[in-house]
C-alpha cells in the first residue's frame, strides 16, 4: 500500500491477496490508500490510478500482524503459483514477491530452499540465479541458501561455470550490457595466498575462471573478498560474483539495503523481490520502509520494458 502511494506513473502493479484484509490496514493505518477487488488483469489498468487493484487470495485463517500461522501457509504459496501462472500465459509483465517465512511453509511440507527454487521448479528453469542489485553494486551468491559446511561441497568448477554464464547472458539481455564484466571473489582470506591459506582457488576457482575466459567472457579473478568492495574496486566490474551467501549480501546491504533489489536470473519470466526478511517485530505498525519494495517493482517494470523492445 505504501508503494501503490508511492507510484510515480509507469506500468500498474496488482496485489495478490485478501482485499478485506488490506482494507483494514489501510484503516487501522490511517494510509490513504482505495482498495478495489478485481476479477482479472485487465482490469488493473482502468482502477491504478484510483485505487489499489487486487486479486483476491482465499486466507485460511484470519491474520495477526508478526504471527506466522501454518493454516495461511497454502494462502502464500497459491499467491506465488498464480503470479508466476499470469506471467507465463502473458497477462502480467513479471512478479515481485514480498518475503515469505519459509520455517512456516517448511512446517506444512513446502519442499524448496526458498523463493528462488520453488520458481524454477514452477516454469522449468534448469539454473535459477540470485542476484541483488543497487544503483552501486551487483552481487550473485555462487552458493545461496545452504550451510557453510554443505557450500564447501556444492562449489565446483562446473557450478561456477554455469553461474557466471547464467548471469552474464543476463546482464547482456537484460541490462543491456554488451560486454558485461565479472568479478569473482576467493573463498579464503586473501583469495587463499597461493595456497597457503585454502586450496580451492587454485583446484577450483581459477580453473573456472580460466574457461569462461577461453569462451570469450570478461571475467577476473579471484579477487581478496575482503578488499573487492571498496568504491575503486568496484568501478572495475559490472556483479561481483561471491562464493557464498553472506560473503555477497553482506557487501550490498551494507552500502544500500533501502534500494537493494532482488532478481533472480535464469528464469523465463521477470521476477524481483525485496532485499530483506518478514520483519515480524514490526509488523502492522505502519513503520516498515517500503523503498526496496518499490525499487523491486519500479525494476520489474524497467526490465519488463528493455525485454518488450527487445522483442
Amino acid at each position: 500500500m505504501k508503494a501503490w502511494l508511492a507510484r510515480r506513473g509507469g506500468r500498474p502493479f496488482v496485489a495478490l491477496d485478501d482485499p478485506d484484509r488490506l482494507a483494514g490496514i489501510a484503516r487501522d493505518l490511517g494510509l490513504d490508500v482505495p482498495v478495489r477487488a478485481i476479477n482479472a488483469m485487465g482490469a488493473a489498468g482502468a482502477v491504478f490510478r484510483k485505487a489499489l487493484p487486487v486479486l483476491p487470495v482465499k486466507l485460511g485463517a484470519p491474520v495477526m500482524p508478526g504471527r506466522a500461522d501454518p493454516a495461511n501457509a497454502s494462502a502464500v504459496t497459491a499467491s506465488i503459483e498464480r503470479a508466476v501462472r499470469l506471467v507465463l500465459v502473458g497477462e502480467a509483465a513479471g512478479v515481485v514477491t514480498n518475503p515469505i517465512h519459509k520455517s512456516t511453509l517448511y512446517g506444512v511440507g513446502f519442499a524448496y530452499p526458498g523463493h528462488t527454487e520453488f520458481l524454477a521448479a514452477l516454469t522449468g528453469a534448469r539454473l535459477p540465479v540470485m542476484m541483488l542489485a543497487s544503483p552501486d553494486l551487483r552481487v550473485v551468491p555462487v552458493t545461496v541458501h545452504a550451510s557453510l559446511r554443505r557450500m564447501l561441497e556444492m562449489i565446483t568448477v562446473e557450478r561456477i561455470v554455469d553461474v557466471c554464464r547464467v548471469t552474464e547472458a543476463a546482464l547482456r539481455t537484460q541490462w543491456g550490457i554488451a560486454r558485461p564484466r565479472l568479478a569473482v571473489a576467493g573463498l579464503n582470506p586473501h583469495a587463499g595466498e597461493d595456497g597457503t591459506m585454502g586450496e580451492e582457488e587454485i583446484a577450483v576457482i581459477r580453473p573456472a575462471i580460466e574457461i569462461l575466459r577461453a569462451g570469450g567472457m570478461n571475467v577476473t579473478g579471484p579477487w581478496a573478498a575482503d578488499s573487492m568492495f571498496t568504491p575503486e574496486a568496484r568501478e572495475g566490474y559490472d556483479v561481483a560474483m561471491g562464493m557464498y551467501h553472506d560473503q555477497a549480501l553482506i557487501p550490498l546491504k551494507t552500502l544500500d539495503m533501502r534500494r537493494g533489489v532482488n532478481v533472480t536470473l535464469g528464469l523465463p519470466i521477470i521476477r524481483t523481490s525485496p532485499d530483506h526478511g518478514t520483519a515480524f517485530a514490526i509488523a502492522g505498525q505502519g513503520v516498515a520502509d517500503a523503498s526496496s519494495l518499490i525499487a523491486a517493482i519500479e525494476l520489474a517494470s524497467d526490465l519488463a520494458e528493455r525485454k518488450e523492445m527487445a522483442a
